[in-house]
C-alpha cells in the first residue's frame, strides 16, 4: 500500500496575511503622532530632524497639550521653565493648528521664549502639488 504524500496548504496563511494587509492599509493613514492638528503649509520646510524634542501642541479650539496631556497655559509655561533649567539645550517644537489666528500663536511663541527656550521651532507641513515661484 502506498503512503499518501503530505502537502502544505498555504491558503489559510495567505488569507490571514491579506486580512492583516487590508487592516494596516485602512488604519495607517489615520495614525498621527500626538494630538491631531492641521499644520500650516509652507513651500520649503526645513528637513532637519531633532533628537528627542519637547513638543507643545495648540489645537484649533485653543487648548494646550504637553506630553499628550491637556494642560493650562500657566501649567505648560511652569513645566517648560523647570525643563529648561534641567536641560537648557533641549529643542522645543510648537505644533499649532493652522486655524488659529497668527497673533495667538505668536503670543504663545513669545511666552515660550520667555521661559528661557531659545531654540523653538514651529512644526509645519509641506505644500504638495504647487510650483515654486
Amino acid at each position: 500500500m502506498k503512503q499518501p504524500e503530505p502537502e502544505i496548504n498555504v491558503t489559510p496563511l495567505v488569507d490571514v496575511v491579506l486580512v492583516l494587509l487590508i487592516i494596516f492599509m485602512v488604519i495607517a493613514p489615520n495614525l498621527q503622532e500626538g494630538t491631531p492638528v492641521v499644520l500650516p503649509e509652507i513651500q520649503q520646510p526645513d528637513k532637519e530632524k531633532f533628537e528627542n524634542p519637547l513638543e507643545v501642541v495648540m489645537t484649533a479650539d485653543g487648548k494646550l497639550w504637553m506630553d499628550d496631556k491637556e494642560s493650562t497655559r500657566e501649567a505648560v509655561l511652569e513645566s517648560l521653565e523647570k525643563t529648561h533649567q534641567a536641560k537648557p539645550e533641549r529643542v522645543l517644537i510648537l505644533k499649532a493648528d493652522a486655524a488659529l489666528p497668527y497673533a495667538t500663536v505668536r503670543e504663545m511663541f513669545a511666552s515660550i521664549q520667555g521661559t528661557g527656550f531659545r531654540n523653538v521651532s514651529l512644526k509645519v507641513s509641506s505644500k504638495k502639488g504647487e510650483e515654486e515661484t
